[in-house]
This record gives C-alpha cells, sequence and structure tokens, in this order.
C-alpha cells in the first residue's frame, strides 16, 4: 500500500475519478520516473490504480481503463543501455547546453526566457527540476556565492506542493561565476521579496517536470538537436559529469549531489566547507570553460545575458 499512500494519493487522490484520463496517467508516471523511482516501484505504484479504475469501468463510471498505459518501461531500458556509457546522458559542453537553452525558448509559448534560465541553472548546479522550482530568493547567499537547497516542489493533494529534498536535509550548492549574473537578474524580478520564488512559469505559477517539458516542446526540441535519448533531469548528469570531469573529489561530488558510494541517495553527515565548495567549483568552472572554447557559437546567442561568452572573450 506504500505505493498508493505516498504517490497515488498525492498525485491523483484530489482529482475525481471521471476526471483521471491517459493523459493524468501519464503525466503522473512519468513525473514517478523523473524523480527516479524504480522499475518495481512505479510497477507496484500503478497496479492499485489499474484495479481501481477497472472497477470503475464495470460499475459505468467511467467508458475505460485509462490506467493501463504502455511504454513506460522504455526508459528504463534505455537508462540500462547508457549506464555502460554514463556520458550518454550528459550534454557534452557549454554550447550545447546554450543551444538547447536557446531552441527550447524559441519553441515555447512567446519565447519565455525564464525556460532558458532553468536550463542554465539547474545544469550548473546538478539539480533537479522540482529543487530549481522549489527555490526561493533568500535560499541564495550573494555574499558567498551558494545556495541552501532545502525543498523541492511535487504533486501533493490538491495541487503542488513544496517539502524536503530527496535526501531529506539540506545542503549548500555553490554558484559558479557563469551563472551569478542569471541569479542577480532573477533576484532583482522578485522586487525584494525574500519569499518570492527564484524561478516561475510565464504565468507566475510553480514548474514541474510536467509543465516545463510540455510547456518547451523538450522531446519535439531535443530530437530536432540530436539528443532524442535527453531528459530533464540529465541536466542533472550533465552538470555531475562536468563536475567529474574538472576532477571534483568523489566526496564532494557525494555530498553536491546527495550520493552513496554506489550513486544512490543517501543522507550526508556533514555540509562541504564553503572554502572548499569554492574551490571545488572553481575547477568546474575552468573545465566548462575550456570545453565552451573549443565550441564557441556566436556572440550574443542567449540574450538578454552575454555572460557565457564574455568569460570566454
Amino acid at each position: 500500500m506504500a505505493g498508493w499512500r505516498m504517490r497515488l494519493v498525492p498525485t491523483l487522490g484530489h482529482l475525481p475519478v471521471r476526471r483521471i484520463s491517459h493523459g493524468v496517467v501519464d503525466r503522473a508516471v512519468h513525473a514517478w520516473i523523473a524523480d527516479e523511482y524504480s522499475r518495481s516501484v512505479v510497477k507496484n505504484t500503478i497496479a492499485p490504480l489499474v484495479k481501481v479504475m477497472e472497477q470503475a469501468y464495470r460499475d459505468g463510471i467511467v467508458d475505460h481503463n485509462p490506467a493501463r498505459v504502455t511504454g513506460w518501461q522504455k526508459q528504463y531500458r534505455q537508462a540500462e543501455d547508457e549506464l555502460e556509457d554514463p556520458r550518454a546522458l550528459a550534454l557534452p559542453d557549454w554550447h550545447t547546453l546554450t543551444r538547447l537553452a536557446d531552441a527550447l525558448v524559441a519553441r515555447s509559448h512567446g519565447e519565455y526566457r525564464g525556460w532558458g534560465d532553468v536550463v542554465l541553472f539547474a545544469a550548473c548546479t546538478a539539480a533537479r527540476i522540482g529543487e530549481v522550482s522549489g527555490c526561493r530568493v533568500k535560499d541564495i547567499d550573494t555574499t558567498t556565492w551558494t545556495w541552501n537547497l532545502r525543498r523541492q516542489t511535487t504533486p501533493g493533494p490538491g495541487g503542488l506542493l513544496d517539502k524536503g529534498t530527496k535526501g531529506k536535509r539540506a545542503r549548500r550548492v555553490p554558484l559558479i561565476e557563469d551563472i551569478r549574473e542569471l541569479v542577480e537578474h532573477r533576484i532583482a524580478l522578485a522586487d525584494g521579496n525574500p519569499d518570492d520564488r527564484l524561478f516561475r512559469g510565464p504565468r507566475g505559477g510553480r514548474i514541474t517536470t510536467v509543465v516545463f517539458r510540455d510547456a518547451t516542446y523538450w522531446d519535439d526540441v531535443v530530437t530536432r538537436l540530436g539528443y532524442e535519448h535527453l531528459r530533464r533531469h540529465d541536466l542533472r548528469h550533465t552538470g555531475l559529469t562536468w563536475m567529474a570531469d574538472a576532477g571534483v573529489p568523489v566526496h564532494h561530488l557525494q555530498k553536491i549531489a546527495v550520493l552513496g558510494p554506489d550513486g544512490s541517495a543517501y543522507r550526508p553527515t556533514a555540509r562541504m566547507p564553503e572554502a572548499a565548495g569554492a574551490a571545488v567549483f572553481g575547477r568546474a568552472r575552468k573545465h566548462v570553460l575550456h570545453a565552451a572554447a573549443r565550441t564557441a557559437p556566436p556572440m550574443g546567442s542567449y540574450t538578454p545575458f552575454s555572460w557565457p561568452y564574455r568569460l570566454r572573450g
């Protein structure tokens, strides 16, 4: 019953049975996969929903069983194939990242620039989309340039809610110089409200991985760019891969990403000292800029921010 209590009720419990459609179930399943639940956990979560909706079909409440979704296990098979080459989960360089951000912005309705900001911030901090959505102005310390990551936004009863991070403990993530101007701009948009969210949708709403996917036509964009395997969560893999390439020690990566020795989530026993964090991300920044310089895009392609290219000038 854990799947029913911990995932089905928070995600779909606020909806009447008649309003549960194939699209609703599909988005819920993809959200669970994005939250890194295992194949068996997702399967055991779908099973009781199938039984409930089957009974609703027999009682004539619905005309079909929308919980019988197919194809979702392909994402796990793809991930298993990519484990032999972990770099397949990450973008190769800065040019590709900014190109992706530009393309998502251009494809979105009204060319909302905030979607590009989310892409860059998530990749440079190795954070989940839900954690980026949960970031508030007061969580950013512009003196030490660190992000006190303490919450994430996830589906819950009655809609979206903020809760603790997946690791169940706050952690400090250093902010490299390359995204500080972006962060300052987002703080300025909050107009001095420390409780305001650093990143919002075009209408001021909260961001989820599903909202982000639909609003930017993610699947179409990444396929057109030749990265059809890329998921939203792979922005996190990109950041961690770049840090590893820069020579960041494994134990520091574990604290930044809240990962255990085997790559699974765990609770860190101590925070990384801020001085150590600055040194770690300084090395990561040098690596990113070195990789970016080899494939530098045209000047000013990511407007209105010119910071990624000014540093290479």
